[in-house]
């Protein structure tokens, strides 16, 4: 674990963005390091495992929430709107995590050798779980990170790799979830179908219909599984999707709200401007105003001290 820790410590140092992220060349690795607790951190995930290895967060996906701190993991297990927030953070012990993608592809290759488990059943569906970490899953992270150095090698070892990876988890706790997932006669399997539709398609108008047919299910069946699964409605979800893009539009790319707006498929400013209130509870151009000058004081910050420190 520790020099787990010492290399997202090194990495982030060099290539992390201003809220602590930092993608990598090394396809659906990424990691983060934060030095102070934070605000609400609107994304949205993709399936994925996050091991937490220094700190605490406290995750909230649909209706559920937890609070996972050092040597505990998060999997959620289907593409959704996350509300992240750092609850335990300093210089000396920043947040550190690291998350990797999980591939339904490899799950389901998996899932057929190792045979079925237990379906579930609707009721039974949910998207956030909290693990104990286990030595093999913190050996696999530990060796997608070494690839980062070794860029030319990455493409013939990673597949090894992420394949241990999804065998470690499909063997743990959680394991029938994640059959479940890889199951494409399962609700979460054809949920996430339609999810991937309306992902790809956000933008545009997406009918219940498409979506029911693409998970084929009847429409009225469709809603109530969909909603169990992700505590919004189809449309509630887009608009999410909607939204945190053109927040990201807004804070990373310089965009007028107008332009995020429409941007992003919204036809009416004016309700662009009201459900992006609702959501992250001030008018999207105050937000973006509020963010540009945050990052004008740490701009500031920095100056000074290289200035004092010359």
């Amino acid at each position: 674990m520790n020099s787990l820790k010492q290399a997202v410590q090194t990495y982030t140092k060099r290539h992390a963005d201003r809220d602590g992220l930092a993608l990598t060349l090394v396809p659906g690795l990424r990691m983060m390091c934060v030095e102070a607790p934070t605000g609400d951190l609107h994304s949205v995930y993709k399936p994925l495992v996050c091991l937490i290895l220094q700190g605490a967060k406290r995750i909230l996906v649909g209706n559920q929430q937890k609070v996972l701190s050092a040597g505990q993991s998060a999997i959620i297990s289907a593409d959704m709107p996350v509300v992240g927030r750092i609850v335990q953070a300093s210089a000396e012990e920043p947040y550190l995590a690291v998350a990797v993608e999980l591939d339904r592809a490899i799950l389901r290759e998996l899932a057929a050798h190792m045979g079925s488990g237990h379906t579930q059943r609707p009721s039974e569906m949910q998207t956030l779980f909290a693990v104990d970490t286990e030595a093999e899953v913190i050996d696999c992270a530990s060796r997608l990170m070494k690839l980062l150095d070794r860029p030319d090698s990455a493409p013939l070892l990673r597949p090894g790799i992420m394949q241990e990876l999804h065998y470690c988890l499909l063997s743990g706790s959680h394991g029938a979830v994640l059959r479940d997932i890889a199951d494409p006669d399962s609700y979460a399997s054809r949920l996430a179908d339609a999810i991937a539709l309306l992902r790809a398609e956000y933008t545009s108008r997406v009918s219940v219909e498409q979506l029911a047919a693409e998970a084929g299910m009847s429409i009225s069946s469709f809603h109530k599984h969909f909603k169990h699964m992700t505590s919004l409605t189809p449309g509630h979800y887009q608009q999410r999707l909607r939204l945190i893009e053109a927040r990201r539009l807004m804070f990373d790319e310089g965009s007028s709200a107008s332009n995020a707006a429409f941007e992003v498929g919204y036809e009416s400013v004016s309700q662009f401007t009201r459900e992006y209130g609702r959501l992250f509870q001030t008018p999207p151009k105050r937000d973006a105003l509020r963010y540009q000058k945050s990052l004008q004081a740490v701009d500031g910050d920095i100056s000074e001290s290289q200035r004092i420190g010359a």
